[in-house]
């Protein structure tokens, strides 16, 4: 029986914004709130010990992560060469470069020849020795068109239909991978790729155009012991039959609001050819809170406002207020106050929403008369909602992409 860990989605460097510049370091504290969690996910491996750590990817935000960055994240991983335990760093869609080639945030460690790593940029078996016997690990990065098919190929054709013939010349390099398996040793896939069963959040729309949808019945083979995903933040088990068991570790910290109420952790198993048992560890990560509250009708908004603070639990948390509030009180409001009361969380943005008795007034940009082309109204949209400013240079490149297919 050999002990693995599977991790994924670690994104280390996100979400600055959700800390502040630690005096002591000059570190941003969501990093070390990051290094603080891997951290954990590399104790567990070494303390066991586990015989493999797999990653499933998206290792930092983007290919190209600042140096104090990737040192971060490379510190942890050393101390598994140091013991000697074998990693596989899979390639997902943040590692590589935006045109989609190669795992440039990743290829560093074959590039110096790791021992014990692999770096999984390519669909390839490899046969792993551990301390306690070999396995099989068949790679699966983040894949787009371009990685099987050509241009001419995908003219005229629907995203849907992209997505179909794109499956199909996979279907063949997988089937060739299996087929050169050893059956005495158990065998597990890992892949980044968005599944058709996945609960998913802002994964979806920064996917659309990038990438294809995997059909679960795909995974699920006799071959497979076990189906290592990244890629969708949330965890999950995509076949509760366990033949084999699809799991999604999810992200093992909060990126942002969208996973405010999800837990975060990693995959502990035991693994034997036709045998796997399984767990999600969860780690214990930074608080996430909002706090949303409409004073409109409230004699003394303040009040209330200050009331609802004090009844979150915001201490060391990163906090969002939302009131909403007509703009004649606004007057009523001394946001120092509230400030000062937000002072014990981690980190807090305070965002008042103004509403009117008024019918709901339109974007002048968007009003009868006006002609606009559909990325251009969706830019107007997105200029206006500030709860989409994370994620709208992704849905305009999803958008432009969408739009792309149908006039083609």
């Amino acid at each position: 029986m050999l002990k693995v860990l599977h991790l994924s989605d670690i994104h280390m460097g996100s979400g600055f914004s959700h800390g502040r510049v630690n005096p002591e370091t000059g570190v941003n504290t969501r990093l070390e709130d990051f290094v603080q969690t891997l951290s954990l996910c590399i104790d567990r491996a070494i303390n066991e010990p586990v015989d493999l750590v797999l990653f499933g990817g998206d290792a930092f935000p983007d290919a190209t992560p600042p140096p104090y960055v990737h040192e971060a994240f490379a510190s942890q991983f050393r101390r598994l060469a140091d013991v000697h335990i074998p990693t596989v760093l899979l390639v997902g869609n943040h590692d590589q470069h935006s045109q989609g080639n190669g795992g440039a945030s990743l290829s560093i460690y074959r590039t110096l020849v790791v021992p014990g790593f692999i770096v999984g940029d390519s669909i390839a078996t490899h046969r792993i020795s551990t301390r306690n016997g070999d396995i099989q690990i068949i790679t699966l990065p983040w894949l787009n068109r371009a990685t099987l098919l050509t241009r001419p190929e995908t003219e005229g054709l629907s995203l849907a239909e992209v997505n179909q013939l794109l499956i199909e010349r996979l279907q063949p390099v997988i089937e060739a991978e299996v087929r050169r398996l050893d059956p005495q040793l158990p065998t597990i896939l890992l892949a980044h790729l968005m599944a058709d069963r996945a609960n998913l959040g802002a994964e979806r729309l920064l996917a659309v155009g990038k990438g294809f949808t995997i059909p679960v019945s795909f995974l699920i083979r006799p071959e497979f012991d076990y189906v290592a995903l990244g890629h969708v933040h949330k965890h999950q088990n995509l076949n509760k039959d366990n033949n084999p068991p699809i799991i999604y570790p999810g992200s093992i910290e909060r990126v942002d609001f969208s996973e405010e109420k999800e837990d975060k952790g990693y995959i502990f198993l035991e693994v034997k050819p036709g045998s796997v048992q399984w767990e999600f560890c969860p780690l214990p990560v930074r608080s996430f809170r909002t706090i949303e509250i409409d004073v409109s009708a409230e004699e003394d908004p303040q009040k209330a406002i200050l009331g609802a603070i004090a009844s979150a639990k915001i201490e060391d948390t990163v906090v969002r207020l939302v009131y909403k509030i007509r703009s004649e009180q606004l007057e009523l409001i001394n946001t120092s106050s509230l400030y000062q009361v937000l002072k014990s969380a981690h980190s807090y943005t305070v965002r008042p929403e103004l509403v009117s008795q008024l019918a709901r007034p339109r974007l002048p940009e968007l009003g009868i008369g006006n002609t606009l082309d559909p990325l251009e109204a969706l830019q107007a949209y997105l200029d206006n909602k500030e709860d989409l400013q994370d994620i709208s240079k992704d849905m305009l490149e999803a958008a432009e992409s969408l739009l792309h297919q149908h006039q083609v």
